[in-house]
């Protein structure tokens, strides 16, 4: 005689869409973008691939979703650094420290996720990680333009430029102090160009 398994009693597992998100982020972090499938996702998520275009749309809709929890959660807190009336070098040089201990805090998981994804193969894709880049950079060019307009397009450029490198770097596997120092050697020159 054999019986049948019983059915798990209780509700059912509810599919918690932020839990979601965070698989999702942390994947796309490591691997990139491109690297990640959708049969991937479906099976970090636990959950089929008509559940998952139901809750996201596509991956592309997807990794929209984990930018703005990465940039919400764990980006550069540029509206705090870059106070009103804080010098502009030593603004600057913040930002760039910051961003060298952000993208060096999780080797596993090192650079920007924006950054990286502004590079990605997708047009969907890469266009939501450049929107959020763009609006950085934009955060860094009116802080820089309140005290020094006629340098506030090539500063802003000079530090999205060494955020770029220094991402590159963190996912080439340089360490803490290696990004430290060039942020650091970076701020210096900022405070020769523009003393406070």
């Amino acid at each position: 005689m054999t019986t049948k398994n019983p059915r798990a009693r209780g509700r059912p597992r509810r599919f918690d869409p932020e839990a979601a998100i965070a698989i999702a982020q942390r994947l796309f972090h490591v691997r990139g973008y491109d690297a990640v499938s959708v049969a991937d996702l479906t099976e970090a998520l636990g959950i089929n691939p008509p559940s998952f275009y139901a809750a996201f749309g596509s991956k592309a809709g997807l990794y929209a979703r984990t930018l703005g929890r990465y940039t919400a959660a764990e980006g550069i807190p540029l509206d705090e650094i870059l106070r009103p009336g804080r010098p502009v070098a030593e603004a600057l040089a913040a930002v760039l420290e910051e961003a060298a201990r952000r993208y060096a805090a999780d080797p596993t998981a090192a650079g920007c996720l924006v950054i990286e994804g502004t590079r990605c193969n997708a047009p969907e894709a890469r266009e939501a990680a450049r929107a959020l880049s763009s609006a950085a950079e934009d955060k860094i060019r009116h802080f820089v333009a309140a005290t020094h307009p006629d340098a506030a397009e090539r500063l802003a450029d000079y530090v999205v430029t060494l955020m770029t490198g220094l991402s590159g770097m963190a996912r080439e596997g340089h360490g803490l102090d290696r990004l430290l120092a060039t942020a650091r050697l970076a701020g210096q020159a900022i405070a020769q160009a523009f003393p406070a």
